[in-house]
């Protein structure tokens, strides 16, 4: 397979462990690029509904790739976020090419990247709606794993498929986290810190768009997720980019792929990274 050589990919949200899980197109999006550096921004393992008794080869594959990316030289950032927020009591811990941390500030190009998961900004995810928010996580999944046996079914039977998992976070959003409201508040307070961009995830939202207030203005990156959009960010040509991938009928090579000599990729961006 050709690699795409590109200078940073952020991914986020792939909530390996669920039966909703993309892990099978993860892992041929992981398999398709060669980042420099690879931001993996929060409930990549999802610890509130892991189970034991499933943890299928394609979520272990993922995990694979991404050691495999670092053999090769790609540094990785683990950004914890709430369904793996059992992590965070590690925070700042270092494994060779491997980072945990909570945050992270990037500077590329002498551009400001304040980088978090998102979910401190998120009520449902804090206090006593903590619960609420475990407990409807846990339908979420339910629901997943039966829109993946109606789609199957629906694939049979020659028609297209539908998605009522996508129909009911996205009342969610609207009516719990409130996307806009989420975004704004985002943004403006990455503006009243003096950064250029910000980049979250959580909301299962994926989005580029430029906030303007009367104090400044701001990048907003969302990554989205592995869970219905599979979305990243990528950092290319001296910018972001919301990348689609397209789901493919044939199943990723669950192997060591060939070692790419790194050092013949052009560094054609500088890297800073900034205590916070």
């Amino acid at each position: 397979m050709q690699k795409r050589n590109i200078e940073v990919a952020v991914i986020s949200d792939l909530h390996l462990g669920t039966y909703g899980s993309n892990a099978t197109e993860a892992v041929n999006y992981l398999q398709s690029i060669s980042p420099r550096l690879l931001i993996l921004n929060g409930d990549i393992i999802d610890v509130w509904q892991f189970n034991k008794h499933y943890f299928p080869p394609a979520h272990f594959a993922v995990l694979k790739e991404i050691i495999n990316m670092m053999t090769m030289g790609t540094r990785v950032f683990y950004v914890t976020g709430n369904h793996d927020e059992m992590l965070r009591a590690y925070a700042d811990l270092e494994l060779g090419n491997l980072q945990l941390t909570n945050k992270l500030v990037l500077e590329i190009n002498n551009k400001m990247m304040w980088i978090f998961h998102g979910d401190v900004f998120d009520h449902t995810t804090n206090g006593s709606a903590k619960f609420w928010g475990r407990m409807g996580s846990n339908g979420y999944a339910i629901l997943l794993a039966f829109n993946k046996l109606i789609n199957s079914c629906a694939k049979l039977a020659g028609r297209g498929q539908v998605s009522f998992s996508k129909k009911v976070m996205s009342q969610i959003n609207k009516y719990v986290i409130k996307v806009n409201q989420f975004e704004n508040l985002v943004a403006e307070l990455a503006i009243e810190k003096k950064f250029d961009y910000v980049i979250c995830g959580h909301i299962h939202h994926p989005k580029k768009k430029e906030f303007i207030t009367t104090k400044g203005k701001v990048i907003y990156l969302n990554s989205g997720d592995w869970v219905e959009h599979m979305t990243s960010l990528e950092y290319y040509e001296n910018d972001w980019h919301l990348y689609q991938h397209v789901p493919v009928d044939t199943k990723p090579e669950y192997k060591k792929e060939t070692i790419i000599n790194l050092e013949m990729i052009p560094e054609e961006v500088s890297f800073y990274l900034h205590s916070l």
